[in-house]
Order: structure tokens, then C-alpha cells, then sequence
């Protein structure tokens, strides 16, 4: 069995088997631009049996928000074998590989969302947030607060219109201090919002606000409207765009939404009328772990806690390490020896100790930044060492609900 990155001008026939086999047929208009484009990029490796194509993987290069700042990630997608070769070890040689030409493209961090979660738990990844689906009775968007959507100055946005589609988004992330959601490039929001599309298809509309964006389509015929994505900045823009969304309800029976876990409908619905009907888990792991750690926002505390961690397949992010946050900044030095800072406390401030350093593997430490409680690690198998002081600290410094609204 061979990896090697498939170029531009591999035969889409091939792929297009590939995936029917592994996943069922889709739509050629959803995958091939996104296939496409990520072979153009030499972003998609494949596994070759002589000629034949026996499985894919490839990455999509994005951002993830945690605690309010974008981190580079690189979202992986298609991992497909073919039913035959299943069982002798094409997945793990194809991840083991994409996991290498992510780190040296220079992505701390990478995300995916599993069919199965035994192989991704062997390679380093952990379970760190979901993706949600609400279902609301039409009728129910009725109670929420009156809006002004002239006000609003709400409109719809074209191709031209994606760097500040863009720039709402991420503005509305940043202020919500958002753990989880991802950002595109321009291009991809580019294309999305051109005829055909994604937000521009037929039955899919998307809203422009100067401090909020909505996106949703119609499902089931013209019973249901699926908001695949609201997000704003203001309770004014939120009000608004919800408004919008309800003007339907004279011909939808429900609205189905993707919404973060602090969505504020849940707050603004009279009643408890909205059910969670779907929930999605996706992982992370960390490729780089000081890069990551020197990327996310953290809240403003001040710690330092001596980690020791494990990690076979990236050997670099192993070994002891000093962990601090100050300022909502973070950042994890190697281990110089001597003492070692331990967490500050009320009763010493900036108090330093020679303490054991808490023990993390891969998975645990995936885990931890996405805001696990180290308790839950520890019962988990995930987490030894360290000291109830450190982990008290850890889970101050680390504290998320992470939330995806798109799925790749």
C-alpha cells in the first residue's frame, strides 16, 4: 500500500466510486468543489493498492475560536477506505500521515468529526465539544421579543459581500469569548454565496446584517426551515434575524436551528418549547502543543502548573513542561530544572513549589484545553499526577463549553 497526495488532475470517476462505496452517493455538486480544491492545495492524501484508489483523507484549512481568539485548525474530512480494505491498517497509515502534513503546514491544532472513534482515540484524539440541533414549534417563535428588522438594515448578501460576512462572524465570535466554532477563508464564503451554492442554492437564503448574519433553508418540502447558521452581536440584530426566521411560521410546522449551548432563544423563548433533537460529537487533538496553547484565549487569571506529557505519534509535544497563563495569555516552556511555579493562590500570590507535574496524554490533553474538568480526567484514566491546587487552577484557566455549528 502506497500514501501519496493526489494532484489536481486525478480522475474524479475514481473518487467519486471511493466515496459512494465508503459513505453512499452524494450529491456531486457538495463534494467534488470541496475535493477539488483540497487536491489543488495538497491538502488530500491517498492510499493505493497498485492502482486502484483504496482510501482518502484530506484537511480543510480553517480557524477555531477559543475563549474569543481564532486558532489555526485544520478541519479533516473524507476519511474514506474502501469496504475491502477495511480491517488492515489503511486508516491509521492514511491519519498517521495527514496528522504529519498538518503539523508541518503549520496547524496547532486539527478537529474532526468521527464514524467511529476507536482509531482516532489510538492516533491522540479526544471528544471535545457537539454540535447541536434544536427543534422549535413554528408557532413558539412567536412569543420572542418584538424587533425592528428595518432597523436592522438587513439585506442579502452576494460573492462580493464575503470578507464582511466574514468579518461580522468573527467579530460576534470574539465578543461572545465563543469556544469551538469555526472560521472559512474568503473563498470558501465566496462560493457559498454564489449561485450555485451553498447559502445561495435554491431553498437556501442567506441575511446580511452591519452586526449579525443568517443563513437557513427549507427542508421536507416547505414543513421545516433549517437555520444552519445565525449568529449576531447585538440583542437588537438577534431579535431581528429571529424575526425573520419566524416570519415562516405561516407556512413551516418547525424550525430546526444549530445552535451553541449559551444560543440566546434559549433565554428568549417564553416557554420550553425548543428540544435538543441532535447532537454530534466532534474531537480534537492538539499537533503542536505550545502553538496551541500560545493561540487560545484564556480569562484573566494567573497560574503556572508543571505538566508532564506522552505522545507517540508527535514526539515533540512530549516530555516536562511549565504551563503558564498570564493576562489571558498562555504559554508551555520546556522544564528547566530547579523549582517550578505552581498555581498561584489567595494566600500566596505568585508562590512558587517543586510539586509533582500532572500527567497527560495525548487525549487528556486535547481534552483539558477543550475545557474538561480535570476531575473528569482523572476518573476517565486520562489524568494522574499533580496536586488538588493545580487542578483547581487548570479547570479556572481552561474552563469551556465548546460548540461546532458547521459539520465537514
Amino acid at each position: 500500500m502506497i500514501i501519496r497526495a493526489l494532484t489536481p488532475d486525478f480522475t474524479w470517476a475514481q473518487y467519486d466510486d471511493l466515496a459512494s462505496r465508503a459513505f453512499g452517493p452524494a450529491p456531486e455538486p457538495l463534494i467534488r468543489p470541496v475535493f477539488e480544491a483540497a487536491a489543488a492545495a495538497g491538502r488530500c492524501l491517498a492510499a493505493f493498492d497498485g492502482d486502484r484508489l483504496a482510501g482518502t483523507a484530506f484537511y480543510l484549512g480553517q480557524r477555531q475560536w477559543w475563549h474569543g481568539r481564532p486558532v489555526p485548525m485544520a478541519g479533516v474530512a473524507s476519511v474514506m477506505v474502501a469496504p475491502e480494505d477495511r480491517g488492515q491498517g489503511v486508516g491509521r497509515a492514511l491519519m498517521t500521515a495527514l496528522t504529519g502534513l498538518m503539523t508541518e503546514r503549520g496547524y496547532p491544532l486539527a478537529v474532526l468529526f468521527p464514524a467511529t472513534m476507536t482509531i482516532y482515540r489510538s492516533l491522540g484524539w479526544e471528544i471535545a465539544g457537539h454540535r447541536h440541533e434544536a427543534v422549535i414549534p413554528s408557532r413558539a417563535l412567536g412569543s420572542l421579543p418584538r424587533a425592528d428588522v428595518k432597523a436592522a438594515q438587513i439585506r442579502r448578501p452576494g460573492p462580493d459581500d464575503a470578507a464582511e460576512v466574514l468579518g461580522v462572524i468573527d467579530r460576534a465570535h470574539a465578543q461572545a469569548r465563543d469556544c469551538g466554532p469555526v472560521g472559512w477563508d474568503e473563498a470558501t464564503m465566496r462560493r457559498w454565496l454564489t449561485r450555485p451554492g451553498s447559502y445561495a442554492d435554491r431553498d437556501r437564503y442567506a441575511y446580511l446584517a452591519q452586526d449579525g448574519f443568517l443563513a437557513y433553508h427549507w427542508r421536507r418540502g416547505h414543513d421545516e426551515v433549517f437555520v444552519d447558521r445565525l449568529v449576531a452581536s447585538t440583542a437588537e440584530t438577534t431579535a431581528a434575524l429571529w424575526a425573520v426566521v419566524a416570519s415562516n411560521a405561516s407556512v413551516a410546522e418547525t424550525v430546526r436551528a444549530v445552535v451553541g449551548p449559551s444560543e440566546p432563544l434559549w433565554w428568549m423563548l417564553r416557554e420550553q418549547d425548543a428540544n435538543i433533537a441532535e447532537r454530534e460529537s466532534w474531537m480534537l487533538r492538539l499537533l503542536d502543543a505550545p502553538a496551541a496553547i500560545a493561540a487560545r484565549g484564556f480569562p484573566a487569571t494567573d497560574l503556572a502548573v508543571p505538566l508532564l506529557l506522552a505522545d507517540d505519534l508527535r514526539s515533540a509535544n512530549a516530555g516536562r513542561w511549565e504551563l503558564t497563563v498570564r493576562s489571558g495569555r498562555g504559554s508551555l516552556t520546556r522544564h528547566r530544572t530547579g523549582l517550578v511555579h505552581a498555581p498561584a493562590t489567595p494566600a500566596s500570590p505568585g508562590g512558587q513549589h517543586s510539586g509533582p507535574a500532572l500527567e497527560l496524554g495525548p487525549r487528556g490533553l486535547a481534552a483539558l484545553y477543550a475545557g474538561t474538568p480535570v476531575a473528569t480526567l482523572r476518573r476517565a484514566g486520562l489524568a494522574a499526577g499533580g496536586s488538588p491546587a493545580a487542578d483547581a487552577a487548570l479547570d479556572g484557566a481552561f474552563a469551556a463549553t465548546p460548540y461546532m455549528l458547521d459539520e465537514f
